[in-house]
């Protein structure tokens, strides 16, 4: 039993630093980017969403949205850094809900509205993980979540366009529903 007692006692004393968001995962910056993106379903949830939705829009809206979102994340991070303004649960909730309600209703833009849309999302996103990577990985954290948002991305709405069995369309919908959902519960909590 003693033994035991000196082991527990040791082991919380070499207890390491513990960081609130940012995932530290011993390998470099870069990794600590895709971690911090992998982990973070505020972040990768929308990004998923808006890949369902360039999907169910075609080729032409799969492929803007493979180029401009890991852009657009990359010009919204560096903002980020340079001011440094702290996340709102807010602007999580309402993309959410926006990004959820265009795949669930299947609602037609054109190309261009699409492009705006996944541009807006992306740096707004970007803009958030900024604000948080200055004092960690930095740039080059933010390049590994392009890196990771550029192949899931790509991945899903390119998984998506290919499909061409009616009732794969309708689970895609029922899954852009259940972000929208989410996102409606987000913001009825903070609105409590």
């Amino acid at each position: 039993m003693l033994p035991m007692l000196g082991f527990l006692v040791t082991s919380l004393g070499n207890a390491s630093l513990a960081n609130a968001h940012l995932v530290t995962t011993g390998m470099g910056p870069v990794y600590d980017g895709i971690g911090h993106f992998l982990l973070t379903p505020e972040d990768l949830v929308p990004v998923l969403a808006l890949a369902l939705y360039a999907g169910l829009r075609g080729t032409a809206s799969g492929r803007t949205a493979m180029l401009l979102l890991p852009l657009a994340w990359f010009v919204g991070g560096i903002a980020g850094m340079m001011t440094g303004i702290e996340s709102s649960p807010w602007i999580t909730g309402i993309s959410f809900l926006v990004i959820g309600s265009l795949v669930a209703a299947d609602l037609y833009l054109p190309s261009l509205a699409v492009a705006i849309l996944i541009f807006i999302v992306g740096s707004v996103h970007g803009y958030l993980n900024g604000a948080l990577l200055k004092d960690g990985p930095g740039n080059l954290g933010l390049l590994g979540i392009m890196a990771v948002i550029f192949v899931a991305g790509t991945l899903t709405s390119a998984t998506v366009v290919s499909i061409r069995m009616p009732w794969a369309r309708v689970a895609v919908r029922v899954a852009g529903s259940w972000v929208c959902a989410s996102g409606l519960l987000m913001l009825g909590w903070l609105a409590k």
